[in-house]
């Protein structure tokens, strides 16, 4: 290593001189070291543009809660579907199972892992692709169309049905004996492949791989029902019962949705605008729906999910949610938070650097239910979150539309309220991307 690639004391000397001469460091210093970054960040002069009150707002109950788990994605799909639910049927803080669809999600993630391990059996152990399926392994993130293909299968049950569990609620456990089985399993397949066994027998050792997996997941979440009563008292105290249903009739008969009549629209500026891209390396159950995008822009984004609540629907949306949060508060600003200005850096990256440099991410899906517009434009918006009611108010964030600019990737809108533009993208061959693209 040459010297002028190294750190010297000279330049040390002038990092502390630097330090030293930038006005308040030392009070600013104190600060952060005694309150940390976020609250001596905090601007609360913007708390004057981040009020609860909004134009547009689709009346909702009692927020859901995920707990210790990475199924915001599937709590979010489930909410909006709720919210019609609950409507049609006059009840009140009405939830379906997640942990139902969460018992059949863990166990399609398993068997689309140990075909993806079949199929890669055979590459070398630095393969990128192999790689890249070993560490995905079987977690409990997702996308919005892996729980409409697990809803098209599974169908849905109410929570008292299938409460949910201890596991249920806190999955890093789990989520560890199930990756060391299926990593287990993954090195039997390879040393099966390498020993010139068929893929019929690498299959049948993933039946009974499964079955030792179906077993655990038993124990964690209990045994999904075949056939349940569906029994409830509406608003006006009426009583209701429904004897033998089973999932797929309950989901048939009570809130049957056409997820095919939904699109995702999409704001990644680092991917050409005006394509239609599919991610099949999360596209886990075979036959069910795919992951599409339709790449068109913020602004797009934004017409579709207030012509979606002016019409009493609320949205799925996928965003950055860790980026300019205070969750205790329920906000999400980016003008509430001065990062930039206490360190006195600049801290701006634009959303297609942040794609690229893999600084942003979707890390989080949640539910518009409201909107405030001044002037023709929004200003901020109601989100409601999974995190449970003792945050925020409620439960319910309020979003900046500076926030929505920077942060949101992508929302699912029924595709009557996106522009022509957007239909025919839709229309277009997708583009597949791969595992390890900046949307996955």
């Amino acid at each position: 290593m040459t010297k002028e690639q190294d750190i010297t004391y000279q330049d040390l000397q002038k990092f502390n001189q630097d330090y030293e001469q930038t006005p308040a460091s030392a009070s600013l210093g104190r600060a952060v070291q005694e309150n940390g970054v976020i609250a001596a960040s905090r601007n609360y002069a913007a708390k004057r543009g981040l009020n609860r009150v909004f134009s547009i707002e689709v009346e909702t109950g009692a927020v859901t809660a995920q707990k210790k788990s990475g199924r915001c994605w599937l709590f979010a799909t489930l909410n909006t579907m709720r919210h019609e639910f609950e409507k049609k049927y006059n009840v009140k803080d009405f939830q379906f199972s997640q942990n139902y669809n969460s018992f059949f999600d863990r166990l399609e993630k398993a068997n689309h892992y140990l075909e993806e391990v079949i199929r890669l059996a055979d590459r070398p152990s630095d393969d990128r692709e192999l790689l890249d399926v070993l560490n995905w392994n079987d977690n409990d993130g997702g996308q919005w169309a892996n729980a409409a293909a697990l809803i098209d299968k599974y169908g849905v049950v109410p929570q008292s049905v299938m409460p949910e569990t201890f596991a249920s609620d806190q999955t890093s456990d789990l989520n560890s004996s199930l990756n060391l089985k299926l990593s287990k399993d993954a090195m039997h397949l390879r040393e099966m492949k390498a020993a010139g066994k068929s893929d019929e027998e690498l299959r049948a050792y993933k039946k009974e791989a499964l079955s030792d997996i179906y077993r655990m997941l038993v124990y964690a979440f209990g045994q999904p029902p075949v056939k349940f009563d569906f029994e409830y008292r509406d608003q006006d105290k009426d009583y209701h019962i429904d004897r033998d249903l089973t999932p797929k009739s309950f989901f048939e008969k009570y809130c049957k949705r056409n997820f095919d009549d939904y699109v995702c629209l999409l704001d990644a500026p680092d991917h050409e605008m005006d394509q239609k891209y599919g991610l099949p390396s999360q596209d886990y159950i075979y036959n069910g729906k795919h992951i599409e995008f339709l790449n068109v822009g913020t602004q797009e984004l934004k017409d579709a999910v207030i012509a979606s609540l002016k019409n009493g629907e609320t949205v799925w949306f996928g965003c950055d949610v860790l980026q300019d949060l205070d969750r205790q508060k329920g906000y999400l600003s980016s003008e509430f938070f001065k990062q930039g200005e206490l360190f006195n850096v600049d801290l701006e990256l634009s959303k297609k650097d942040r794609l690229m440099s893999r600084n942003g991410e979707v890390s989080h899906a949640m539910t518009f239910t409201g909107v405030d517009i001044v002037d023709s434009k929004p200003t901020k918006w109601k989100v409601e979150n999974s995190w449970g009611s003792k945050i925020g108010d409620q439960g319910y964030f309020v979003m900046s539309d500076e926030w929505f600019d920077k942060y949101v990737y992508e929302v699912i809108i029924n595709q009557k309220y996106i522009s022509e533009r957007a239909k025919q993208i839709n229309h277009q061959a997708k583009i597949d991307l791969p595992a390890w693209d900046s949307l996955r």
